[in-house]
């Protein structure tokens, strides 16, 4: 019986390089796309549908590659050869997706560059868990957090250094402006180098040295699920019953999305009552089913964190062109400064959360996991909901301030508090199934957010974001119900 090695500082810097360029991508993607959408000629109220790509990819694509991950060794190791294949797609699209002539074209590359991303980025969550002892979890995830904030600060802020540079920043209509380009351009270039240092620094251990280490003894049998069809007909028959008011009312089309995920899981979890395979599908739908307490409490805070960050991400340059700006006209001046003014923004609470990253430690060893968890995600809720208070676009960076603790919190500490109850031999696809509560609330977010704007709040974008200020805020008080783990406060007094 043997233990990991702890690593040393420059070793966990190596492994965990590599998402200075997958967060590099991610974040051109967060801060550009809607706006590219919306100059190829996509009205405001068709951007949540025509966001839905991203997170259906990472829906399939993360316990898939989890699964997968698991189960590879290769001459690269387990995880790496995803992060390089990942690495290659994703540069490919950064590529391309300036470049889009159409609305269609642009749509699609989204969907292929973020289940690129989720390739690569999937599997290293994973290989904090492979390559650390427990006590460095925290600070692997840590340093993690730090070159997510890093790298999205830089990106975030391209668009707008490249205009400070001289470089054209208006484009004719349905042609998407040189600073965007050239952002695009150098993100593919930063994000395939990153990820090759990883690999190329990294070793991984063998499968049977892994199975030979003890630090995590949590059981990893095979799920008893012969209960599962209650699950499965309650989802049958809500997806039924949504897809009936959908046609009955006139419901916004995003919503058949819903209403079909719905009734698909619904039929998933009944046929694995009486599933007797032992394939991909029965272990990760098993996995789910059979989820430990901690991972499903943490589900409801990882819900309400991500329908707040993707209403951040789809809403803020419409809010802050329209509201702080004034103009809905995509192809005028005064939009795109307002537009590059988001990526300025973006920037900002990314950087924030560099130092959020510094700064949680000493939250966790004064208050614990659950309660510095909850601070953060409360200064993020007040972070959005000021958008309805503030007219001057400057004083927003003010409100990025909140947004970049929640952002480094949600980040880290979730996965700090679940690392200990997951098995080693699954912890990519308990990994990936984690991930499908940053999936779905996505997937709801693009579904509903436009139906309420139009139903509660005369369409107006601004209200998103204080609907994910409010998101926020309830994440919080939903990390109260999970379990604050011994290891894991001794584990962050130690480090």
């Amino acid at each position: 019986m043997t233990r990991k090695p702890e690593l040393s500082f420059w070793q966990i810097w190596n492994m965990c390089f590599g998402f200075l360029g997958i967060q590099f991508g991610f974040a051109l993607q967060n801060a550009n796309v809607s706006r590219i959408f919306q100059t190829l000629g996509a009205d405001v109220g068709d951007i949540p549908a025509l966001w839905i790509a991203a997170p259906f990819s990472g829906l399939l694509v993360q316990p898939i590659i989890g699964y997968l991950s698991d189960r590879t060794w290769t001459r690269l190791g387990r995880r790496r050869p995803y992060f390089l294949i990942g690495a290659v797609l994703t540069t490919l699209a950064l590529l391309c997706m300036p470049n889009s002539p159409v609305l269609w074209v642009a749509a699609g590359l989204l969907w292929i560059m973020d289940a690129s991303i989720n390739v690569s980025m999937e599997p290293f969550r994973a290989f904090v868990g492979d390559q650390l002892p427990p006590r460095q979890r925290p600070v692997g995830y840590a340093m993690q957090s730090f070159f997510i904030g890093v790298g999205s600060v830089v990106a975030s802020l391209l668009p707008w250094l490249l205009a400070k540079l001289g470089v054209s920043n208006v484009a004719g209509e349905g042609a998407i402006p040189d600073t965007v380009k050239y952002a695009f351009y150098l993100g593919g270039v930063v994000l395939l180098g990153s990820v090759l240092w990883t690999v190329l620094t990294t070793r991984e251990y063998p499968p049977g040295e892994l199975e030979a280490f003890t630090d995590n003894p949590v059981d990893a049998g095979e799920t008893e699920a012969s209960g599962a069809w209650r699950l499965g007909a309650a989802l049958i028959v809500a997806g039924i019953v949504l897809l009936v008011a959908i046609r009955y009312y006139g419901l916004e089309k995003e919503l058949y999305l819903l209403a079909g995920g719905l009734a698909l899981f619904g039929a998933l979890f009944s046929w694995l009552s009486v599933a007797r395979t032992r394939g991909m599908l029965r272990q990760v739908m098993g996995d789910l089913y059979g989820m430990p307490e901690t991972m499903r409490r943490l589900a409801v805070v990882q819900f309400f964190s991500w329908f707040a960050l993707f209403a951040l991400w789809i809403y803020t340059t419409a809010a802050v062109t329209s509201v702080h700006y004034g103009t809905t006209d995509t192809h005028s001046a005064l939009y795109s400064e307002g537009a590059n003014w988001v990526g300025v923004l973006f920037g900002a609470y990314n950087g924030f959360a560099a130092v959020a990253a510094a700064v949680i430690p000493w939250m966790v060893r004064r208050w614990g996991l659950r309660a510095s968890h909850l601070v953060n995600c409360w200064l993020g809720g007040v972070g959005l909901l000021s958008f309805l208070l503030i007219r001057d676009p400057h004083w927003l960076l003010l409100s990025m301030v909140g947004v970049g603790f929640a952002w480094a919190s949600i980040l880290s500490l979730p996965y700090a508090l679940l690392s200990d109850n997951l098995p080693a031999t699954k912890m990519g696809v308990y990994m990936g199934i984690f991930n499908f509560f940053i999936v779905i609330p996505q997937l709801l977010a693009a579904s509903v957010l436009g139906l309420l704007l139009r139903l509660f709040f005369h369409g107006q974008p601004i209200w998103a974001l204080a609907m994910g200020g409010a998101s926020l805020v309830v994440a919080g008080l939903c990390t109260l119900r999970v379990a604050e783990p011994s290891a894991q406060l001794s584990a962050a007094e130690a480090s």
